[in-house]
């Protein structure tokens, strides 16, 4: 056989085995497939661990449960709260005891569910009303602005009826229940939705008297209730959690903004929570004098009522005579619960009515 020949079939048979140098070629593509399939696996790897991460951390967020400290529910007894009240006396802006209830009551007379109001309360229906030896509470449904909107006229002998609950009688990140549930385990008369601490990071939280989270953003405004009675709009950068106990302090919410100082509306027609709706659900609260103060929920995002802006909402609360006034969570949150029931119509969506689970409420227990 010529040399040149059987070098070619040599060459040939070699490369068929992958021997010869030109089965480099061969070898080359075969590492490009392997490299190729390991890049896919580390790329699929690194998204499934991206999402996993992505998902526990809005879990996370939102969702998992974290307790941090329990809370009795129980309510300090008369003499305790004295005390407290007395070591936070000198930071007491108030000139009134507080021992007795306003004399500037707009719900005295007979009022019965149905009927109209007198006053402030002269467009309003009666909703319903109660009355015992330290707290009156009556109850109206008003309708402006194309929205239901719910007004407890709360007179109290002591700023000790003014409370605050924890959902599940704990505090924590997520741990969420119904208001009205909330308010039933502790028998409150009245309540709404209060601040929903659990879904936030910081700002500071003070539940009857115990500061339980002390971090805030500087530009914070939170709503101080003293001891005293009364309610102060306070930027945080202006006083720690603690310093405000040691002034009287009895309860501390952070959500905002404030809507009333010194009975100006403090909100203008732009202002708005975080990316929220101009027209929305809200929960608030005020002060009209001594004892005298008022909780408001306004309907919204139904057919039947559309909802308010903050500044709707503060102009409304003007109208009351109120000369604090604080905004709480609102839209899906905000819930009014009287004497067992829920009076006002919560949702979330518009499509039905429901109420969503919150972090805490804000009420009145004997």
């Amino acid at each position: 056989m010529w040399p040149e020949k059987k070098k070619m079939e040599d060459e040939f048979q070699e490369g068929r085995e992958g021997k010869n140098p030109g089965s480099g070629t061969q070898k080359k593509s075969d590492g490009g497939k392997g490299r190729g399939l390991a890049g896919r696996r580390f790329r699929i790897a690194s998204t499934a661990l991206l999402i996993a991460f992505s998902s526990y951390f809005l879990l996370d967020i939102f969702v998992l449960a974290r307790s941090y400290a329990a809370s009795s529910q129980s309510s300090l007894s008369s003499s305790e709260f004295a005390s407290l009240k007395s070591s936070g006396s000198s930071g007491s802006s108030s000139s009134s005891s507080g021992n007795s209830k306003s004399s500037s009551s707009q719900t005295t007379g007979t009022l019965t569910e149905g009927s109209s109001g007198s006053g402030v309360y002269a467009d309003a229906t009666v909703v319903g009303t109660y009355s015992d030896d330290n707290v009156t509470i009556t109850v109206y449904r008003f309708y402006e602005n194309s929205t239901y909107i719910y007004v407890a006229d709360v007179q109290v002998s002591s700023a000790e009826y003014i409370k605050s609950a924890f959902a599940q009688g704990t505090y924590g990140k997520n741990v969420t229940a119904k208001t009205s549930s909330i308010a039933d385990s502790v028998g409150a008369i009245l309540a709404i939705n209060g601040d929903y601490y659990g879904a936030q990071e910081s700002g500071y939280v003070v539940r009857n008297g115990v500061v339980y989270r002390s971090t805030a953003d500087s530009d914070d405004q939170v709503l101080a209730i003293g001891t005293d009675g009364t309610m102060k709009v306070v930027n945080a950068s202006d006083a720690t959690a603690q310093e405000l106990v040691d002034q009287g302090a009895w309860q501390v919410y952070s959500f905002g903004p404030g809507l009333i100082q010194d009975g100006k509306v403090t909100v203008t027609a732009n202002s708005e929570v975080g990316k929220a709706m101009a027209s929305n659900p809200r929960t608030a609260i005020g002060q009209v004098g001594q004892g005298h103060y008022v909780f408001v929920v306004s309907d919204g995002r139904s057919s039947q009522s559309q909802g308010l802006s903050l500044y709707q909402l503060a102009q409304f609360m003007k109208s009351l005579g109120v000369t604090t006034a604080y905004n709480l969570d609102g839209g899906g949150s905000s819930t009014m619960v009287f004497q067992g029931k829920v009076i006002n119509n919560p949702t979330t969506t518009g499509h039905g009515t429901s109420e969503r689970s919150v972090s805490d409420i804000v009420y009145i227990g004997s």
